[in-house]
């Protein structure tokens, strides 16, 4: 199994050259980054990971720019959001950020998206919240659009392009996967236009992945979605009951910490290399 690991980069942390480095001599797998452009102080949303909020989510990095400061001091490890804010985002601008990683990483790129959580952060972008699931569709599709190795056009209820040159290319077709709550309304978007899951930690996917797989099935999609389990606190039996799901990729947390905390954790985590 691949490990992977996620951290919140900000201002206050270990940089992402330092990290990227330092994951590829010890053989870690890939480095996940999340995305909030800004957290407004009025905010009324409750944050599902329990108040107050924790002061990283403020302070992130843009997760782009720091893959692409990792990807040029690297040749190994893989690259990935976790996730990007799609809704909130022109995907025309996105599809080039991303092409133009995918070139510097050599086709290490994989475009984790989650539908978000903070209302005020989405409405600060001009996001229509309750539909914010057929932007990001529409936003994918767009994006993907672009990508396409002839000129392709798309035509969307909140996102278009019309057949255009669009240049560099990714290596190869860009992995999306979507970040979200286990339910019928996830698993069909996946279905229908994902290459696999991002789920938060790592418990009850037994279950999970097989209502995943089935909607998969029906949907006539070939081969098996992607789950990578995000967030986790890696122990030897949680990981070997993900392997016995068949999956094969993990991400490990790391915590938002400066570089010696970091570069701890990540000697204790090298066990489950």
């Amino acid at each position: 199994m691949r490990i992977a690991v996620g951290a919140f980069l900000t201002d206050e942390t270990i940089r992402p050259v330092r990290l990227a480095r330092e994951l590829e001599e010890r053989g870690f797998g890939g480095l996940y980054l999340p995305e909030h452009t800004h957290i407004p102080v009025s905010r009324d949303t409750p944050a599902p990971m329990g108040e107050p909020l924790p002061r990283e989510y403020g302070r992130t990095l843009d997760p782009f720019v720091a893959l692409a400061a990792a990807a040029v001091v690297t040749t190994r490890i893989g690259l990935g959001t976790g996730v990007a804010l799609v809704a909130q985002r022109d995907p025309i601008v996105l599809a080039k950020e991303i092409a133009t990683l995918d070139l510097l990483s050599d086709g290490r790129f994989t475009l984790g998206v989650g539908l978000g959580w903070n209302e005020e952060e989405a409405r600060d972008h001009g996001v229509d919240w309750p539909r914010r699931r057929t932007a990001v569709r529409d936003k994918v599709a767009v994006m993907r659009a672009l990508w396409a190795a002839e000129p392709t056009p798309y035509e969307g209820e909140f996102a278009s392009v019309s057949a255009s040159d669009a240049h560099p290319k990714p290596h190869r077709p860009v992995p999306v996967l979507l970040g979200g709550a286990v339910g019928p309304r996830l698993f069909a978007d996946i279905a229908a236009y994902a290459d696999g899951w991002l789920p938060i930690g790592g418990r009850g996917l037994d279950e999970s992945v097989a209502r995943l797989r089935h909607a998969w099935n029906a949907a006539g999609r070939t081969g098996e979605p992607r789950v990578v389990p995000y967030g986790l606190r890696p122990t030897h039996d949680r990981l070997a009951r993900l392997r016995d799901l068949g999956i094969t990729e993990a991400v490990a947390q790391l915590p938002p910490a400066g570089t010696e905390d970091v570069l701890r954790t990540l000697d204790e985590y090298a066990q489950f290399l």
